[in-house]
Order: structure tokens, then C-alpha cells, then sequence
């Protein structure tokens, strides 16, 4: 008999199809907040109408904005984020924005909770999950398609090292969830929809891991559902928005098994293209993702062939079905795409044999040959 168990995260409520303005001012109103921080995308914040927009609603109760964070959310930027939180003491924290965003946000939550002062303090707090209760949530507006607004987990680049370092906080989630996906057409078509390809690995990686359960299986299922549906619609009309708040609801589904089951190789490659070579998170999931699902292929057989059938392609191996998806949205499927030389190969495979999230691969990645035969696949 199967035995398990699983935890819910500490989210109160998700909010889709509605104007952003609109429902943080509802929101903030229900929770009875008195001063509100803002976290925001640099170019939302300069470029665009919305964090204008949201400043009107927040009123008085705005105590400040940061919008100066970076991509991979590495440790600089972070510690700055932290920095201007605590001096604006907030009671609520607003975070407009990507994955990054999110990120930045999410660690700043768990700084300000612990008094994160500077760089040394917030290095003590890597890979240590805490149980402490936030001494602020945030309501998170999401603009992109990455999922990171669903988890209580955030990751930061360590430049000096080169490698992905992880925060993680019982309660880092957002506490409210608000999609609007009038605010997202602002966002620029490569990264929605690479980030869409994230969460794809999210819910691809779920489905085929070892010890998955019904629940994470039926949602999954239906996000891959939803992603083969909805993202061509909007390559095709980026004005459709129902397309596009299909898609983030699929990303709501696609993270349920999020640090409940074991990543494989995609995710553990994937975040050593970005730390090793820079690339955007978003296409480092489209190059590894296709690549480990052949390179699974005799480990995965029967969820990859139920997943060929979701999306109404059995007769077609499921990688396959992917790669002309990612061809039609234009994405990049190879390694050199994405900018990743050479010269970075004996490096990524070094830090791939000592990734705990490889070693959750369905089947077992124990060489340097067994990496380099899933770099060659996406070569």
C-alpha cells in the first residue's frame, strides 16, 4: 500500500483575471496594512505605467520602492534589497515582477526576519531552511512565467563561486497571488514564454520522479496541458489575453511538486548554464529539458508516453512534441544559443557530478561521461 504525506505551503489565496491595481488596493485593505514596500522590476518601474498605478492605490501607505534588482537575483543585489527594506520597515511587502524579483523579494523577507545587516550575515543563512514566522509576507504580482510566487524557496547567484545558492523559509511564499495578464503583455515575448518553458520543467521533472504521488501527477498533468495550448496562442496574438492568464494558471498547477519530489538533470544542468555561463533561466529549460527527457528515456518510459498523450501526441515520443513546440515559439533548443562555450563544458560537468539535484536524476547520472552524453544531446 502507498503511504506519504503533503504539506501545503502557508498561501492564503490566488487571484487570477483581474486588473493588478484593483485587487492589491482590495487586499491590502482586507489585511489591514499600514506600509507597504515595494519590490519591482527596474523596467516596469521606469518604462511603464504599472508601478505608477500601484503607487495610487498603496496611497499613504507606501513606504518605499526597490527597483534596482538583477538577473539570477545574485548575492549584491540582494543584500542591497534587504538593506532598504529594513530601514523603510515595512509591515507588507508588494513584489511587482519576474522570477528574479521574486527572488530578490523573497530573501529580503527572510533577511529583514533574522536582522540581516550585511554580506556575512546573509552568507549564514544559505542552504539553512528556516522555521521562524516571517516578520513580513508579501502580495506577489507576477509578470512572468517562472513560479517562484508559489514556493518557499528563492535562489541567488554567488558570483565569486559561480554556482546557484538557495534560501529557504517555511512561510517564504507569497501569502496572496494576484495574475493579471494585462500587466504581463509588458513583458517581453522571449522571456514569457522561456519562462513558461521553465515551468514546464517543473511540472515535466515532477511527473517523471520517483516516489510522485496522484496529486502532483493530476496537476502536472494538466499544466503540460495548458502550457501545449496556451503558448501558441500567444506567440500568435500576444494580445490574447486568455491565453495568457491560461499559462499562469498552468504555472500555478505546474509547481506543486516543487521540493516535494526529487528534480532530475534538467533543473540541475539548467541552473549550471546560468551560474557557469550566464544564460537567462528560462532558456537553460529549453535546451536541457528536451535533452534529458531522451537521455530518461528507457528510466521514463510509461509517464513520458502518458504525457504524450495529454497533449494528443501518443504517437510521438514526447521530447519530440516538445522540440517542435519550442521550434514554433522560436526558441533557442541548442547549448550555443544560449552562450554557452566550450571552454565552460569541463566545469558545468565538474559542479553536475557533485548537484544533489542531479542526483535525483530517474535514472542514475554517475559519470562524466553520463553528463556529457546529455550536453552532446543538446549540442
Amino acid at each position: 500500500m502507498q503511504t506519504g504525506s503533503y504539506t501545503y505551503s502557508p498561501m492564503e489565496k490566488v487571484i487570477w483575471g483581474f486588473s493588478a491595481p484593483e485587487r492589491v488596493g482590495l487586499e491590502l485593505d482586507r489585511l489591514g496594512a499600514a506600509r507597504v514596500f515595494v519590490v519591482a522590476s527596474g523596467t516596469l518601474s521606469k518604462k511603464t505605467p504599472v508601478i505608477m498605478d500601484l503607487r495610487e492605490v498603496v496611497g499613504d501607505r507606501w513606504v518605499g520602492c526597490f527597483d534596482e534588482c538583477r538577473e539570477h537575483s545574485p548575492l549584491e543585489s540582494v543584500i542591497q534589497c534587504v538593506q532598504a527594506v529594513r530601514a523603510a520597515q515595512p509591515d507588507w511587502l508588494l513584489t511587482v515582477g519576474g522570477g528574479s524579483v521574486i527572488d530578490t523579494a523573497k530573501i529580503a523577507q527572510m533577511g529583514l526576519t533574522h536582522g540581516v545587516r550585511d554580506m556575512a550575515g546573509l552568507r549564514m543563512h544559505i542552504g539553512v531552511p528556516s522555521t521562524t514566522p516571517s516578520k513580513v509576507r508579501q502580495i506577489i504580482v507576477p509578470t512572468t512565467l517562472s513560479g517562484s510566487e508559489f514556493t518557499n524557496s528563492a535562489g541567488s547567484l554567488d558570483r565569486e563561486r559561480k554556482l546557484k545558492v538557495a534560501f529557504a523559509a517555511s512561510d517564504l511564499c507569497a501569502r496572496v497571488v494576484i495574475l493579471d495578464p494585462a500587466i504581463a503583455v509588458h513583458t517581453p515575448e522571449a522571456l514569457w514564454l522561456s519562462t513558461a518553458i521553465r515551468s514546464m520543467d517543473h511540472a515535466v521533472e515532477s511527473y517523471c520522479a520517483d516516489g510522485v504521488n496522484a496529486f502532483i501527477k493530476a496537476n502536472t498533468l494538466q499544466a503540460v496541458r495548458l502550457f501545449f495550448e496556451s503558448l501558441p496562442r500567444t506567440k500568435q496574438d500576444p494580445a490574447d489575453l486568455e491565453a495568457r492568464v491560461t499559462s499562469q494558471q498552468a504555472v500555478w498547477l505546474a509547481t506543486c511538486g516543487l521540493f516535494r519530489v526529487s528534480m532530475g538533470a534538467s533543473h540541475g544542468v539548467s541552473y549550471l548554464l546560468g551560474s557557469v555561463g550566464g544564460a537567462p533561466h528560462g532558456y537553460t529549460s529549453c535546451v536541457t529539458l528536451p535533452a534529458v527527457l531522451r537521455w530518461n528515456e528507457s528510466a521514463t518510459a510509461d509517464a513520458q508516453r502518458e504525457l504524450a498523450a495529454a497533449i494528443g501526441a501518443p504517437d510521438k515520443p514526447f521530447w519530440a512534441s516538445l522540440a517542435e513546440l519550442l521550434d514554433a515559439l522560436e526558441l533557442p533548443r541548442r547549448i550555443s544559443q544560449i552562450g554557452i562555450t566550450d571552454q565552460m563544458i569541463p566545469q558545468i560537468v565538474e559542479y553536475a557530478l557533485q548537484s544533489p539535484v542531479v542526483a535525483g536524476n530517474p535514472r542514475p547520472v554517475k559519470t562524466e561521461a553520463d553528463v556529457r552524453e546529455i550536453l552532446a544531446l543538446a549540442m
